[in-house]
């Protein structure tokens, strides 16, 4: 009998399940996730599932780990301060895919350097600049390296990264070890990324494998991958990105195995995003362009999934454009008016009050602000250390904030993760219906009532109680949702329907339809296959979806946990890749990380390339933790035909091992 772990940090909870030899949920529990020292919350939700289950935890054979905190981290614009080295590029490359909005301000520096096409050196690397450049820049939580053409010799990159460690001590982030593909900006910036969520993922799992070991937990510590597959803990502090959709592709797993699916849509609302994926014979779909995460497009392989800044936790707006107002929700996450009320009661229900005494409505109505202890703060302005060092526990924004410009400081310091804000949010809303009973409904029921202060453009209040306006909340829940999954399925059936997913979703005549409509033309419109509709609120939100869009909805038993179930179900699988060109007729490189190799014929070139990677795909599965490992080889050849003759021109190839986690005696 084997009794396996599986635990999932998420932006508002932390979920624990114990399940026995795969086939048994023996107990599940959720916590509040502590993001001052997640250990606490990972503690308090295995503890209360081991003491429901009566397990020893000595017994436990595997612990798994998903969460959603790098996600979460990358929609919400979070993350550490970064250094970008990037070399052989232009200045202007750093506008190209989002690179720039990704940097944020923080410091990078063009360096001359990187290879040609074929692995030659362009030029050689400016190290003196570099050096010179390293002394000038503080703060620094990790840095990022790409030079052009990495992927096909990594030796400029390589010495940069020596060259930084020496110097600083920090990590660094390489984008050839991230990806075997061509395209420079899009690998900066997955190495970007990468470093940016370094120390937020290094802590969360030392914490978690602190937590765990403190319950007497001595099994080893795996972490769920954006594709769904296991890797060591060791493997994922590495290379963070890799745990991007960590928890979605959880779900995505998790989802399976307990609903047998084979063709539907997954749905999983969490604190922060709604992300949606489509299962096709059992099995997701790998994004073959790389995993997208809000703005971004990475290089990351990851369950083929659209990530939406949408959740239970989601920022309510006004909309003051328009006779009729209206609302919308995120996509940024803030805290539950009734959740932050649970840290100091009497503050927040006095300070609401006082609010609703107040003769006309202000910006800051129903706002908080929290600092989040245990965050690296350094290398803040002079104005935003300023604003921080006033803010001492739970606090209204308003005896915070003493100028306009400083709501911008909030906002940076929103973005480094050092604070959280306070807003009304569909949880708030679900406590004022009954819907929930989890924090302080007494809170979230005064944060409405100021929100409904606010007027129209007509003149007229946006609603006349807090009851009505929870309504209208939990109404445009359904609607973006919906709207979420029609976009999902327009894109995947792409082929089919021309036109932009978002516009097509939004159509006038997809809404009549979808609406039943009848009068001189009858229409009509569903979703044709079901919705499995995951994440503790999803029995609150989803059944309204189900209706709108006149599919089934399956709501599983164990949906609030499914990351956690999808932890430890999963397999162990690494892929690695490397590229065969021909630069000259009668000339094969291969291009290895330790350097470019040459053949006269293309076969042994791809022998050579298929050895060296089955044996770096074991030792990486081996390093994981997996046993019966099996390997698998694919080959994609590009050839082109000229003068009547087929010319090779490059070839991938590509070596997968698989096998099922080691469980521990």
């Amino acid at each position: 009998m084997a009794i396996l772990l599986g635990v999932d940090t998420g932006g508002t909870y932390t979920d624990a399940v114990l399940l026995r030899d795969e086939v048994e949920v023996l107990a599940s529990a959720k916590s509040l996730t502590t993001r001052h020292d997640l250990a606490i919350g990972i503690g308090k939700a295995v503890r209360a599932a081991l003491e429901s289950s009566d397990v020893n935890p000595a017994d436990i054979g595997l612990a798994s780990l998903s969460t959603t905190l790098a996600t979460n981290a990358l929609v919400e614009g979070q993350g550490g301060r970064i250094g970008l080295v990037y070399i052989g590029f232009p200045e202007t490359d750093l506008a190209k895919h989002g690179l720039g909005d990704a940097l944020k301000g923080d410091p990078h520096i063009v360096l001359t350097g990187g290879h040609d096409h074929a692995g030659g050196a362009a030029h050689s690397l400016d190290e003196t600049a570099l050096l010179a450049w390293l002394e000038t820049v503080s703060g620094i939580s990790a840095f990022a390296v790409a030079s052009k053409f990495a992927t096909r010799n990594p030796a400029h990159e390589q010495r940069a990264m020596e060259l930084i460690r020496k110097a600083t001590g920090a990590p660094v982030s390489a984008s050839h070890q991230l990806s075997a593909k061509l395209n420079g900006p899009k690998r900066a910036l997955t190495a970007l990324l990468n470093a940016r969520l370094i120390g937020m993922i290094d802590k969360l799992i030392v914490r978690a494998e602190d937590g765990l070991r403190e319950l007497g937990v001595t099994a080893p510590l795996m972490v769920v991958r954006g594709d769904g597959a296991l890797i060591s803990s060791a493997q994922a502090r590495e290379k963070p990105i890799e745990t991007i959709l960590s928890g979605p592709a959880a779900s995505i797993v998790g989802a399976q195995w307990m609903t047998g699916a084979q063709d539907a849509l997954v749905s999983d609302i969490g604190g922060t995003t709604t992300d949606i994926a489509l299962l096709r014979g059992g099995r997701p779909k790998i994004d073959p362009d790389g995993a997208r995460v809000g703005p971004y497009r990475t290089m990351v392989e990851a369950v083929a999934m659209r990530t939406s800044g949408l959740g239970g936790d989601s920022e309510v707006h006004f909309i003051t454009e328009g006779l009729k107002g209206g609302l919308t929700l995120g996509p940024r996450r803030v805290l539950p008016v009734s959740l932050v009320a649970l840290d100091d009661p009497a503050m927040v229900i006095s300070t609401l009050e006082m609010q609703l005494r107040a003769v006309a409505p202000s910006e800051f109505d129903g706002k908080f602000v929290k600092r989040v202890m245990g965050v690296n703060d350094g290398g803040l302005a002079a104005r935003d250390a300023a604003v921080l060092a006033r803010i001492d526990g739970v606090m209204p924004l308003a005896k915070v904030v003493r100028t306009r410009i400083e709501t911008q400081s909030i906002r940076r310091l929103v973005e480094r993760g050092i604070v959280q804000v306070s807003g009304v949010t569909p949880s708030d809303a679900s406590h004022v219906l009954g819907l929930l009973d989890s924090w302080n409904k007494e809170a979230a029921r005064l944060a409405l009532e100021l929100f409904c202060r606010r007027r129209k453009g007509d003149g007229e209040r946006l609603a006349k109680e807090p009851e009505a306006l929870a309504k209208l909340i939990l109404k445009q829940m359904t609607e973006q949702t919906s709207l979420a999954l029609l976009e999902t399925i327009f894109a995947e059936e792409s082929d089919t329907f021309e036109g932009d997913a978002a516009q097509l979703a939004r159509h006038e005549l997809l809404r009549a339809a979808m609406a039943g409509h009848t009068g001189l033309i009858a229409m009509s419109a569903r979703v044709n296959v079901p919705v499995v509709g995951l994440g503790a609120s999803a029995s609150t939100y989803y059944p309204d979806v189900g209706g709108k869009l006149g599919c089934e909805m399956i709501l599983p038993e164990h949906a609030g946990v499914a990351n956690a179930l999808g932890a430890v179900v999963g397999r162990v699988t690494m892929r690695r890749s490397v590229s065969v060109t021909s630069p000259s007729e009668g000339l094969f490189r291969l291009h290895a990380e330790t350097g470019p190799q040459d053949f006269t014929e293309l076969e042994p070139a791809l022998a050579a390339a298929e050895a060296m990677l089955q044996a770096a795909a074991l030792k990486a599965a081996k390093e994981a933790g997996a046993e019966d490992i099996e390997t698998t080889v694919s080959r994609e050849l590009r050839r082109s035909e000229a003068e009547a003759r087929e010319i090779f021109v490059e070839g991938l190839v590509t070596v997968e091992a698989a096998g099922r986690p080691r469980i521990a005696d």
